[in-house]
């Protein structure tokens, strides 16, 4: 159920989001690769249209998914889905791609089980904690994680709690903390001591709204590609910074919306996966890069769409500047965007497991990820 809803996007200006990237010296420069090589031939083995689900309306987080769909992309606004030529560095592979919007376009149910539902599904929108919730009744393998960090945070007023840098200090400091129900790091965060079951208060609807109408008294979750940038300049009941620490450093570190498929999946999907995980990847540092074309298209599929969800130009360059910033968008600890850490991952099932949640016993890493078709040449820098 995305990581959870959001509060809404709003507008923005382009100084602040050149000052989020470090100013005009700062660039991303990419490796060389020979991702484009790696796009012939998708015909021949992949499935046509690919077909992706997300867990939320499109936005800049997703800017690598949406890097694949081609300039001849339609909006279904009935379905909720961006359709078009499924292209690598702008060239033709041969085969269309279909992103599907998730969150309350399919009920608000988890990926996972949308993917059984729905099985002409290949690729789904999956965080490891999600992977590890529901590996025994519908098991899925990751085999990228364009993300390398999970956005998600919990903030706070730093006027109403100066002395407070982390969220363990929230915890000490005994503040409540406004959550979205049916999360697992709130579970894991107070199974580790990290804070107290007193204070999680599980009715956060994604508005700002009681954050604003307390003055800051609570603490709250949301993502850092977003809710800073929302409440500073968008939120005018608000209009000042907020502080916060993301869940990642506070040491739950899942792979927040890496691509999965069904687990028993793998052998029949082998051959398209070694040439398309290879073109996602380059996808993702493409848009780092160079997101102007891919945040236009997102903006369009959401005005399109018409629902409570609004995303403009400032917040997706907010998002995007932002990723790069924190290193939510990135390579792990070696050159190369995309992989996923085994014992990262395996560290996640075990905080679960710790925490008493319903984790299939002896679930391992290598059950829910793999990194079998990453082309480790392929990386943000270099």
């Amino acid at each position: 159920m995305r990581q959870l809803n959001r509060g809404l996007a709003g507008v923005a200006i382009l100084a602040v989001v050149l000052a989020a990237c470090g100013g005009d010296d700062e660039t991303i420069e990419t490796t060389e690769t020979t991702e484009g090589e790696a796009a012939v031939g998708l015909a021949e083995v992949c499935p046509d249209p690919i077909i992706v689900q997300t867990d939320w309306f499109p936005e800049s987080e997703h800017g690598g998914t949406y890097q694949l769909v081609g300039d001849d992309y339609v909006v279904d606004v009935e379905a909720q889905t961006v359709s078009g030529s499924l292209v690598a560095r702008g060239e033709d592979t041969g085969i269309s791609i279909e992103v599907r919007t998730g969150g309350p376009a399919i009920g608000f149910q988890p990926v996972s089980t949308q993917m059984y539902t729905e099985p002409e599904i290949h690729f789904g929108f999956i965080s490891t904690d999600e992977a590890a919730a529901f590996a025994d009744d519908a098991p899925t393998v990751a085999v990228i994680s364009p993300l390398e960090k999970n956005p998600q945070i919990i903030m706070w007023d730093p006027e109403t709690y100066p002395d407070v840098e982390t969220i363990a200090d929230l915890g000490e400091a005994g503040v409540t903390i406004n959550v979205f129900a049916g999360g697992t790091f709130p579970e894991v965060l107070v199974a580790q001591g990290i804070v107290s079951a007193d204070q999680i208060d599980p009715s956060y609807d994604g508005g700002p709204a009681r954050f604003i109408s307390e003055g800051g008294a609570i603490a709250q979750q949301g993502f850092a590609s977003a809710e800073p940038y929302n409440y500073e300049f968008v939120f005018e009941d608000w209009g000042k910074p907020v502080a916060f620490e993301l869940i990642h450093d506070a040491g739950f570190q899942v792979y927040s919306q890496a691509l999965a498929i069904r687990a028993d999946d793998l052998d029949s999907m082998r051959p398209c996966l070694e040439q398309l995980v290879p073109v996602m990847q380059q996808a993702a540092v493409d848009y780092a890069e160079d997101p102007a074309r891919v945040n236009a298209m997102i903006i369009d599929a959401v005005d399109q769409y018409a629902s409570f969800w609004v995303y403009d130009q400032g917040v997706a360059e907010y998002s995007i500047a932002t990723q790069v910033e924190l290193g939510l968008v990135g390579n792990g600890p070696d050159s190369t965007i995309g992989n996923m850490d085994p014992a990262r991952v395996q560290a996640v099932i075990d905080a679960m497991t710790s925490a008493g949640m319903d984790v299939l016993e002896g679930l391992t890493a290598a059950d829910i990820s793999t990194n079998e078709f990453i082309d480790e040449s392929i990386g943000l820098g270099g």
